[in-house]
């Protein structure tokens, strides 16, 4: 059984650094997803608040927008005191890769976005479950969620 890593990354840069260096090393999966699953789920997640959230079905639309506005700030702001996010939280589907993406094409997809994530100067959007928040809490909860799910691989060298 392979263990999770701890990790912590300072920069979004950190996290393309990392699944980079778990490209060209090989990994081992602690969880159930690929590489390519994580960075594309991480790039998705980030782009997200960029380009606008996918649109959920009518009644999880009302759901979230009830959580939004009841638990999550409170969950938000347990989020960036401790630096995790419980596994097994639940995640649109739509926004992880298949089982069989390209791990490198993903990690080039995550390398692009982190990119476009750094150059950008708006607002980011409201997350559907967390609501609004500046840029410098969007930069670090997107830190924190690469650092959970690329936790989940070790490097094979």
């Amino acid at each position: 059984m392979v263990a999770r890593r701890t990790l912590k990354f300072a920069s979004l840069d950190d996290a393309v650094a990392d699944a980079e260096h778990l490209l060209a090393a090989g990994y081992d999966k602690a969880g159930q997803w690929s590489l390519g699953q994580c960075s594309g789920h991480i790039a998705n997640w980030l782009g997200y608040a960029m380009d606008g959230f996918p649109k959920p079905p009518a009644p999880l639309r009302m759901l979230m927008w009830a959580l939004r506005h009841t638990v999550g700030p409170g969950a938000l702001g347990r989020v960036m005191k401790s630096g995790e996010i419980k596994a097994g939280a639940p995640t649109m589907p739509q926004s992880v890769p298949a089982p069989n993406s390209d791990d490198a094409a993903e990690v080039a997809k995550l390398k692009e976005t982190v990119a476009r994530a750094n150059a950008f100067t708006g607002t980011p959007l409201p997350s559907p479950f967390f609501g609004p928040m500046d840029r410098d809490t969007w930069v670090r909860l997107n830190c924190v969620h690469a650092a959970h799910h690329l936790s989940f691989l070790t490097p094979r060298s």
